[in-house]
């Protein structure tokens, strides 16, 4: 089959990529010039293990391409799939749609044969249909349907989740949509891959639900893990004890300084605002937001408390400031809270990431970059473990302690344990839900 991708971002380049290695013709979408010139020199815009080598062999074997054109990739094309932003509206935390509406009045425009419009953006509840108005209002004579196919990637894990997902979820209005969606996940069909054929707007639906329902497991653990501190309690062996439960799972129970990242931040604003909107408040996914901010205020006082009470003319080494290892995204990161907060404060703050420069050199300002953790902590009052690379979860102890000029750390992704950094020589360190920070 042909298919066209439009927006070349983090879902288009990777939905693209993958589906072209299924066996189809892909022909990826994009209006900045510099960004199709980009690709078509083989060079990835985004960090994703193993997508550049994916996106090599396929564009090798004449599978996939990149162009500024719509008209020409919709030629022949039997679907066309719009992949681009749907960013928090400013003011009322509703989806931003007017990209996807664009898309979809340029489909229009151009499309001549028949042609099944996809949504793969995370759009709210009704807005395929709005699609099909829309598109029907422009071009009355075209033959078309459309179909929502919401996607569950999880950066770092992409490619693995495309090819091997848990589920794939295609809403559609007919039969004729339906086989089109079945022939393009064929190959997940044959290997046997649950495959959700629903109507439109159960589709829309579930990412939402599905996103809300993983960002409320965070915000639990890391609210049971505030109260660990106050009582003693462990929050590792916790979350072991509840995830050993088959009905909950030990997944997304791991404590931490609060979510973060593309989806999870924007999808529970989005769906607490369609809630409003029908008059069917979404109580527990607005208390969610509520505490997550409140998670990451809560890491600002632990630092607080590591430096004295002041992060004022403090050397701080923050390692990791993406929202999750292996990928270089700061949309919604905790260190966009927190950072600032340790600069606004008067402390002198280094950083270490292995891709997060990339994007936080815009976003953390009057912070210094540094490629090593070790020469990040030199002469440093505290250190700060925020994102869990694996860069970082087998460092020296020792050799950061002695380097320091005050052995202080904060483990908050709970790497290590208060047992091993006391015997590495550090004189204070704070975890996540683990009790009070030992201080000699």
């Amino acid at each position: 089959m042909k298919i066209a991708m439009i927006g070349t971002g983090y879902v288009g380049l990777v939905s693209g990529v993958c589906f072209s290695d299924f066996g189809h013709e892909v022909v990826c979408v994009d209006k900045n010039p510099a960004k199709i010139e980009s690709l078509n020199r083989g060079e990835v815009p985004i960090y994703e293990p193993g997508l550049d080598t994916l996106m090599e062999k396929n564009v090798s074997a004449g599978r996939l391409s990149f162009t500024l054109d719509l008209k020409e990739a919709l030629d022949g094309a039997e679907a066309v799939f719009i992949a681009v932003g749907t960013p928090t509206r400013r003011g009322d935390g509703h989806a931003d749609l007017s990209y996807v509406m664009a898309a979809a009045a340029e489909i229009a425009e151009h499309a001549k044969d028949y042609v099944v419009i996809v949504t793969k953006s995370t759009v709210p509840v009704g807005t395929n249909r709005q699609v099909k108005q829309a598109v029907k209002k422009a071009n009355p004579k075209l033959d078309f349907d459309v179909a929502s196919n919401p996607e569950f990637l999880r950066e770092g894990a992409a490619i693995e989740d495309f090819m091997k997902p848990d589920r794939v979820v295609v809403g559609v209005q007919n039969e004729r949509a339906a086989d089109v969606m079945a022939e393009i996940y064929r190959p997940l069909f044959l290997r046997e891959f649950p495959i959700v054929t629903t109507d439109l707007e159960s589709a829309e639906m579930i990412k939402y639900a599905a996103n809300a329902f993983l960002a409320t497991k965070i915000t639990f653990i890391n609210e049971i893990a505030a109260l660990c501190e106050r009582v003693g309690g462990d929050i590792k062996e916790v979350s072991k004890g509840i995830g050993l439960d088959n009905r909950i799972g030990n997944k997304f129970l791991h404590a931490g300084p609060g979510y973060g990242g593309s989806c999870f931040p924007k999808d529970t604003k989005a769906l607490a605002r369609i809630g409003q909107e029908h008059a069917v408040p979404m109580q527990i996914t607005e208390t969610v937001i509520k505490v997550n901010e409140e998670t990451k205020r809560r890491m600002i006082d632990k630092l607080m408390d590591l430096c004295g009470g002041s992060v004022n003319d403090k050397t701080i080494a923050v390692l990791g400031v993406t929202f999750k290892p292996n990928t270089d995204d700061m949309r919604d990161a905790p260190s966009l809270t927190i950072v600032p907060a340790l600069v606004g404060g008067g402390a002198k703050v280094r950083v270490c990431d292995p891709q997060g420069e990339h994007e936080g050199a815009a976003l953390l300002h009057g912070v210094h970059w540094i490629e090593d953790p070790y020469k990040a902590a030199h002469n440093a009052d505290l250190v700060v473990i925020l994102t869990e690379w694996n860069e970082f979860r087998a460092l020296d102890l020792k050799r950061i302690a002695k380097k320091m000029a005050v052995p202080h750390m904060a483990d908050l992704r709970n790497i290590y344990s208060p047992k091993d950094a006391k015997r590495a020589g550090f004189t204070a360190y704070a975890s996540i839900g683990r009790g009070q920070y030992f201080e000699d």
